[in-house]
């Protein structure tokens, strides 16, 4: 019987040639024909709502390839209840994400935000904000990959980052690393604030009123996470009353930004439309993740790299 491999986009067919040396007893698919077809399907690449019945009690389903880092919007819990393996595309995206964070920092610190503004009401906009990269206290919230490269190009130009993760332990590219648990003790220290967690119960809603108001007046935060972490009314507030400077926002609670939202009305804001990850050669860069996995699970029915803790979340 022909097994598929459901995939939620199209690829190049030179890609779809490199699974199918690896893999020739599986068909690429991108739509299911029949209701019989659904049985054979044992791979995805992506996830899609109307695939649930995958998920059935008589689905073959035995692996999950996500497109995305970030996966707390697949059914998690139904994975682990049918032991069907996750991974993730972590790494794919950690330079350009690194370089919508530090292209954002440089903005600030040389006014490019208050210029946009006064250009944008026909003003020669000279009173700005300005600073000195190397002398910016910058929290970097999340240490894997992506933090990882974010402190390493900040390192090269001179800052030194502090790091959070979830028990404090070392991380490359960092000097000093806290725990999560210790967040909102030394948030007030830092000029600009950087989330790139990944959204688990516990990061839900993890930057709130008391967290902002701890920050400095001055504060800049960053989010290339996810937008669940942040309670919008709260930030929203701050932003509104100055309680902080400035935030850079290309993650939120709800995608697309809905044309109401107070957010748009702030000038003390940047919106971005959830493209910090977005990289060049995407497709190359994902199927090097997705067939070495591939290879590793036809021989062994484990996977090699990028598996998802169901129980984490990440």
């Amino acid at each position: 019987m022909t097994k598929y491999i459901l995939s939620s986009r199209p690829f190049k067919p030179e890609l779809i040639n490199e699974i199918k040396k690896i893999a020739p007893e599986y068909d690429f698919i991108t739509e299911i024909a029949t209701t019989e077809a659904w049985q054979q399907v044992e791979i995805t690449i992506g996830w899609q709502k109307k695939w649930d019945k995958l998920l059935a009690p008589n689905s073959n389903l035995k692996w999950v390839q996500s497109i995305s880092a970030g996966v707390d919007y697949l059914p998690l819990q139904d994975f682990k209840k049918q032991n069907i393996l996750l991974t993730n595309a972590k790494g794919i995206h950690k330079e350009a994400i690194s370089e919508h964070v530090l292209t954002t920092i440089l903005m600030r610190l040389r006014g490019f935000n208050e210029a946009a503004v006064g250009q944008r009401h026909k003003k020669w906009q000279q009173t700005i904000f300005y600073g000195k990269l190397e002398e910016q206290k910058i929290l970097i919230v999340g240490t894997g990959q992506i933090g990882q490269e974010l402190a390493g190009t900040l390192n090269i130009l001179g800052n030194h980052p502090t790091g959070i993760n979830t028990s404090g332990h070392s991380a490359q590219n960092f000097t000093n690393t806290h725990a999560i648990s210790e967040l909102k003790t030394i948030a007030q220290q830092f000029d600009f604030i950087v989330n790139i967690l990944p959204l688990t119960a516990e990061t839900y809603h993890l930057y709130d009123t008391e967290f902002f108001n701890l920050l400095r007046k001055t504060a800049t935060f960053i989010n290339v996470g996810r937008g669940a972490s942040v309670d919008t009314p709260a930030l929203v507030k701050a932003l509104q009353e100055q309680t902080i400077a400035y935030a850079a926002l290309d993650v939120f609670e709800e995608e697309p930004l809905a044309s109401n939202s107070p957010l748009w009305e702030l000038d003390n804001i940047l919106i971005t439309p959830h493209i910090a990850g977005m990289v060049p050669h995407f497709q190359q860069k994902f199927m090097r993740i997705f067939l070495k996995n591939l290879d590793s699970f036809v021989k062994t029915q484990a996977v090699s790299q990028n598996q998802v803790d169901l129980t984490k979340g990440y």
